[in-house]
């Protein structure tokens, strides 16, 4: 009976730990990352390569962090990320979060939102919104080229949409009679429409990498196709203590 309530005590303990809210992590110069990157496009597009993240600086509110791709020549891009590993660029003349995959502290149950719009992003579309709602679902296990490891799992369901810019394209061809040749051209008009998609992400972070040790990002076209996967699995990692 004595082993039978200390079984119960030590698997209620257990229980509370993986329940309570996870703090920011103390992150440090030095720390490193290797991830295993896949990126996965249209029905046949497929590319795989290793990437080493490293932390330069640590500041208030950001960090400097090096990227490079390994086995390359190529000098490694440094770039300003929150420490939340939020990532923020210009938008419409403003700099604005474009991806926060995690808000401290973590709970089961928490929820946050990401959304922006931004005016003429490419010559196809005059204007593009992305909004998403981040959740985060839970402890679960989840299994990388690192190893096994106990996760606080983030979802994110959300949505895209585009309005198209207007254009005109025209088709010229030649054509050749008894009289000499003819050109001939056939001009077609693209009217501004919105066209829509949706998207899907998730996060594994364990407090011990002080990062997440997978990163799934998938997004579908307007008819529910999937258009592009982008991949993060952790290799390995040098973190402090």
């Amino acid at each position: 009976m004595v082993g039978r309530w200390c079984f119960v005590a030590v698997g209620m303990w257990c229980g509370a730990v993986f329940a309570e809210s996870l703090p920011a992590p103390a992150l440090k110069a030095g720390d490193n990352w290797v991830y295993v990157d896949t990126v996965e496009t249209g029905p046949q597009g497929w590319s795989r390569k290793n990437e080493s993240i490293t932390v330069e600086r640590v500041d208030a509110d950001s960090m400097l962090v090096s990227i490079r791709q390994e086995g390359s020549t190529q000098p490694p891009v440094e770039r300003l990320v929150g420490r939340d590993w939020s990532r923020s660029r210009d938008i419409n003349g403003t700099q604005q979060v474009v991806n926060r995959p995690l808000v401290f502290p973590l709970s089961s149950g928490k929820k946050w939102r990401v959304e922006y719009t931004e005016a003429n992003p490419n010559r196809q579309h005059t204007s593009e919104t992305f909004s998403s709602e981040l959740t985060v679902v839970g402890w679960e296990d989840v299994q990388v080229p690192a190893g096994s490891f106990r996760a606080m799992k983030i979802e994110a369901q959300g949505q895209w949409s585009a309005v198209v810019a207007p254009a005109v394209s025209t088709d010229s061809h030649g054509q050749v009679d008894a009289g000499g040749a003819v050109s001939l051209s056939q001009s077609q008009v693209t009217r501004p429409r919105t066209t829509s998609g949706r998207m899907y992400k998730a996060f594994w972070y364990v407090p011990e990498q002080k990062r997440f040790v997978k990163a799934v990002e998938e997004y579908y076209d307007s008819k529910g196709v999937r258009s592009s996967r982008y991949t993060e699995e952790l290799q390995s990692s040098k973190v402090s203590g």
